[in-house]
């Protein structure tokens, strides 16, 4: 079963979330921190990193000495990573998408393909809960090929969660696409509804089970109930606005380990989840 907790925007408490939520299952799970720009789950888990492995794309390598400059190249690349001036090739490695239509449509076999580190991966665990996150490298701005690599080690026979990056732009939808369930963490105000609104169509157009986590419950007004209600959306769980949660969360500790109780709540949140997922495939894939 695969997971992903999400939010339209930072700060609402998605990394609180999830890491509370793998913790409190404790066996025959692991997180996958998607959030690569600025990936925090470590902070809270301190896991055992084991393995580091580089992320790599093919960017084109122009052979000058077979071009004839034609421009087709140039001509496919939605994305203006190859520009032809005169006798002269020139490329953008960090504008690349790493597609290989400007090698394709090449009639002189002139590109040939260059290795970019993206960035890195990292694996280990923390107690019996297997830990994945990955980085993206300054100066690189493609996220989504890091999320999709660290999306194939998800395991069918495990509960897979996933901490995605805040808002609804690419990344969010490579962390989220396929999963079985999208939790939406959000916070009861004018700015966390306006944000949670955009995040509720995204998953709508994947067409993913989903339900909200208030975070900061109390703290601001009923928009976000009302929206949850109007919209036919569940509210799974609501975290209070409390002094002594807040305290906890900028020590870098888990709810779930300085107030246990939370841990039976994180527990329900997960049979909720469970039950809202309604896909047969889901059947053996760590859902008992």
């Amino acid at each position: 079963m695969i997971i992903s907790v999400a939010s339209g925007k930072g700060g609402t408490g998605k990394t609180t979330v999830a890491t509370n939520l793998a913790f409190s299952l404790g066996k025959n799970v692991q997180i996958m921190d998607c959030d690569v720009e600025e990936p925090n789950s470590h902070l809270f888990l301190t896991p055992d990193i084991k393995e580091r492995q580089a992320v790599i794309a093919p960017i084109p390598l122009i052979d000058e000495d077979k071009c004839t400059y034609c421009k087709k190249c140039m001509e496919i690349c939605r994305f203006s990573a190859i520009a032809v001036v005169a006798k002269k090739v020139i490329t953008f490695p960090e504008l690349c998408h790493s597609c290989g239509g400007c090698m394709a449509v090449c009639p002189e076999n002139a590109i040939l393909e260059s290795d970019r580190e993206l960035g890195d991966i990292e694996t280990g665990s923390i107690k019996d809960i297997s830990f994945i996150h990955g980085r993206l490298n300054v100066g690189q701005v493609m996220s989504p090929p890091i999320i999709k690599k660290i999306r194939t080690f998800a395991k069918e026979k495990m509960v897979n969660i996933i901490d995605a990056p805040p808002g609804t732009s690419c990344p969010v939808i490579a962390a989220m696409k396929g999963a079985h369930f999208v939790l939406l963490v959000t916070e009861p105000t004018p700015f966390g509804l306006h944000d949670l609104t955009l995040a509720v169509e995204a998953v709508k157009i994947l067409n993913i089970p989903h339900g909200i986590v208030i975070n900061r419950a109390g703290m601001g007004n009923d928009g976000v109930k009302e929206y949850a209600k109007k919209e036919g959306i569940p509210i799974l769980m609501e975290i209070p606005f409390d002094r002594k949660i807040a305290q906890i969360y900028s020590r870098g500790e888990l709810i779930v380990e300085k107030m246990p109780e939370y841990k039976n709540k994180f527990i329900d949140l997960f049979d909720q989840i469970k039950r809202l997922v309604k896909d047969p495939a889901d059947k053996g894939a760590g859902i008992k």
